[in-house]
């Protein structure tokens, strides 16, 4: 009986998990290994932020749903790798041996890279249920005496889609309490263009992105790096520029760069120097061959050099079939066979910005593509709704259908993206 220990249990982790133990069956064990007790649907963070959400619309307790699929679970933080050895070692002092090792433990989120970023120093996020529960009580805060507001992402980051998410969401809410008025609104960016998105544009994104952004009133500053923060400025520097500019805010949320957790970072010949796990085509460690990695934590290269630096953005598609991908490759595995199976680096997001929102395919992620797709309309608002609700009740129900080509892909009349 080989035992299969993933660690992480939220958007790749935990259908990952669900998906292993259906393909192994009785003849395997399954643990997954969490920091938390809990899952949260990071996606619905941004709503979170103003108030749409709470934590109990969008988290769940996992022991019971993996306890139903027969999966064994470890609400216990990883402080060490021994790939050597194949045993991880917990934060209570236990240890636990595997056979292979699927690392799903999403990214360490680097504010300490800009002095004064993040919850504690002077601007908000939106990265975890716990930052977006601070961002929604600074908000209301803010919301009784209004001033500037700067939304973006600094240096180094590769997820930009949740801060034009805000953007959108924080100026739809702020026109419903009929306080827009009085808000200034900056978009700060390194993305060297408004729809760069991290993936060189997809279509026209450019185009359509800034017309939403001016529709919205929000000024933008792009192929900028944030040098520091202080309380109520944003000092900001554009590449060409000499003198930076202080940007003044009185609420401000802004995206990190990622690194890889240190527990990951720490094991030799496992990640790049950033501390992402490097894989090879069938999402395997080139040095550990029992190691497979999935989602935010596996290393991809940028898909241009850009003045600023940018990084690459794993959507939810990609994640998810890397989970199906890493499965049939264990199983593979297990009967001596040689990994066959292969995920698509195809990018697919909704976007919300509130009372509308944006949808984009890029296929493959890196240009030339076969396939680029963007649209706009209220209906990506209304699908973001229904992927939400239909994505919990799945993963509570442990449910293994591949969730984005049947609910996104297959409505859009799309097969699966190669």
């Amino acid at each position: 009986m080989a035992h299969v220990v993933i660690i992480g249990a939220s958007t790749g982790g935990l259908p990952a998990a669900y998906e292993m133990k259906e393909a192994l069956g009785k003849a395997h064990r399954v643990t997954v290994v969490s920091n938390v007790d809990y899952f949260q649907f990071v996606p619905s963070n941004p709503w979170v932020g103003v108030g749409w959400r709470d934590r109990s619309q969008i988290t769940f307790k996992l022991a019971e749903p993996l306890k139903r699929k027969g999966i064994h679970f470890i609400p216990k933080a990883v402080t060490r790798i021994d790939a050597d050895a194949s045993r991880l070692a917990l934060a209570d002092g236990q240890t636990l041996d595997y056979d292979y090792l699927v690392i799903a433990t999403g990214p360490k989120l680097a504010f300490d890279e800009v002095p004064g970023l993040g919850p504690a120093g002077h601007t908000h996020s939106v990265c975890t249920i716990d930052h977006a529960e601070q961002t929604h009580e600074a908000f209301e805060a803010f919301c009784k005496d209004p001033g500037p507001i700067v939304i973006g992402a600094v240096q180094m980051a590769s997820c930009f889609g949740p801060a034009y998410e805000f953007a959108g969401i924080l100026d739809t809410e702020l026109r419903r309490r009929k306080i827009r008025h009085k808000v200034p609104m900056t978009y700060v960016s390194p993305e060297p263009y408004i729809g760069h998105l991290g993936l060189g544009g997809v279509g026209d994104s450019q185009g359509m992105m800034e017309s939403e952004l001016r529709h919205r009133h929000v000024k933008w500053i792009t192929n900028a790096k944030v040098n520091r923060v202080e309380a109520g400025k944003m000092f900001v520097q554009a590449h060409g520029e000499e003198a930076e500019r202080e940007v003044p805010f009185k609420f401000a949320m802004m995206l990190p760069a990622f690194k890889g957790v240190d527990a990951v970072a720490a094991v030799p010949g496992l990640c790049n120097p950033r501390g992402f796990v490097l894989v090879d085509e069938n999402q395997r460690n080139p040095t550990h061959g029992n190691i497979f990695a999935l989602g935010v934590c596996v290393a991809i290269p940028p898909v241009e050099a850009t003045p600023v630096p940018t990084g690459t953005p794993k959507t939810g598609y990609m994640i998810e079939t890397m989970a199906t991908a890493i499965v049939h490759n264990v199983r593979h595995a297990l009967r001596g066979e040689a990994p066959e199976a292969v995920p698509t680096w195809s990018a697919l997001c909704l976007a919300d910005f509130g009372d509308t929102g944006a949808a984009f395919i890029a296929s493959p992620q890196i240009p030339p593509r076969n396939l680029q797709w963007m649209r706009k309309g209220k209906w990506v608002h209304l699908a973001k709704i229904a992927f939400e609700k239909y994505f919990i009740r799945k993963m509570k129900k442990g449910d293994t259908e591949p969730i984005y080509e049947r609910l996104v892909l297959k409505r859009m009349g799309i097969e699966r993206l190669k």
